[in-house]
């Protein structure tokens, strides 16, 4: 496979044009003109954010996307599936609301939006994954598949197991039902340090599956293996790093599974990807906070490959100086942290990202190699 072509533009605004017209400019320069749009259902993939979460992209960017497709006559909604895991977005009514709350409506995007696998999360399709080692059908959400084009738009940050959330992750994970997302995290389980475990319950707000119990005579939480998914949310709510988890390869196959749900999804279909480096939190979008970014505003990012867009988003986070005061910077003061060399890594020791992209090219999902494109 040769290499793919990505388009890229700085956030610097020019006098009259806000960034979202700069947006518009860099979608068409792309290629997204290309597309066989006119009269077909168009899916914009992105995340609405969590309540308490304001680092979500903000709705101009989606309505900008919104305006090209039927522009080019296509017939777009915004959309996403629901989650596994306790919080404002768990089944369609409450997902509604929390888009609702965070910006996103009908008016503000100009478009409709659809949460892609229903209202209890369980209206999906298994779909084949060609050449898949882990999966063999995807669970995916049916609004998802039933759109003849595929629109990703994603918030690239930082992410506490798979290192960054990019587009690979936005789709794969973000695409796939609540059945899918139990599959993609069943890999490995948790361990408490009874040694740092504070006893403060924070984690016990993220659990779903009543996989924590807290021992209440030694004041600590412990993990209920009969429960757990490994879905990894206590990892993220834990701010003493008491929770890790037993399975090294955890995060490995967890990427690897992502991958493939990923293929499952844009295999065979008309796609175009974006992803844009802008307030790249710690953690994921899927918590209801977010804290100081751990790497500066970078730019905006197109291609219809969504491996070369991971790739050219990574190359570029990790020539950044890490923002002062954040997580990552806190890190590399420490005189007895362990540098990593790598943003992701040192921002979040525990996570883990080179496998997702690695499988990600073993499985004929995009090329690595990469023809970086500038627009000013």
């Amino acid at each position: 496979m040769g290499k793919s072509k990505v388009y890229y533009t700085d956030f610097h605004a020019h006098l009259g044009e806000g960034l979202p017209t700069k947006l518009k400019r860099l979608v068409k320069k792309a290629g997204i003109e290309d597309l066989d749009l006119d009269g077909k259902f168009v899916a914009i993939k992105m995340h609405f954010g969590e309540l308490g979460n304001i680092s979500y992209l903000r709705p101009n960017y989606a309505k900008a996307i919104v305006d090209v497709v039927k522009e080019l006559g296509g017939k777009p909604f915004l959309t996403d599936c629901n989650t596994m895991y306790p919080g404002s977005r768990k089944n369609a009514l409450e997902h509604l609301e929390c888009a609702w709350e965070n910006g996103f409506t009908p008016l503000s995007v100009g478009c409709p939006i659809i949460i892609g696998d229903g209202l209890k999360g369980t209206d999906d399709i298994e779909v084949p994954v060609k050449g898949g080692e882990y999966v063999e059908n995807a669970k995916i959400g049916r609004a998802v598949m039933d759109a003849d084009v595929f629109i990703s738009l994603t918030h690239f940050k930082g992410h506490e197991m798979t290192g960054f959330g990019g587009t690979i992750k936005n789709i794969g994970m973000g695409c796939g039902s609540r059945a899918g997302k139990i599959e993609q995290h069943s890999s490995g389980l948790p361990h408490v340090d009874p040694e740092k475990c504070r006893g403060c319950k924070l984690c016990l707000r993220e659990c779903a599956n009543n996989g924590l119990q807290f021992d209440e005579e030694a004041k600590k939480m412990t993990i209920d293996s009969k429960n757990c998914v490994g879905c990894g949310r206590c990892v993220g709510a834990c701010n003493f790093d008491a929770i890790s988890f037993n399975n090294d390869h955890a995060n490995e196959i967890l990427n690897c599974r992502m991958a493939e749900y990923t293929k499952a999804v844009v295999d065979g279909r008309e796609q175009f990807h974006i992803s844009l480096i802008v307030d790249v939190s710690p953690n994921c979008d899927c918590h209801a906070e977010n804290d100081i970014p751990i790497l500066p505003n970078i730019g905006m990012f197109v291609s219809k490959d969504p491996l070369a867009l991971d790739q050219a988003c990574v190359d570029a986070c990790l020539k950044a100086t890490p923002m002062p005061g954040s997580q990552l910077a806190k890190h590399l003061a420490d005189p007895n942290f362990e540098d990593q060399h790598d943003h992701f890594r040192n921002s979040t020791p525990e996570s883990e990202w080179r496998s997702c992209l690695d499988h990600a090219a073993k499985i004929g999902l995009g090329s690595r190699e990469y023809e970086l494109i500038e627009m000013k």
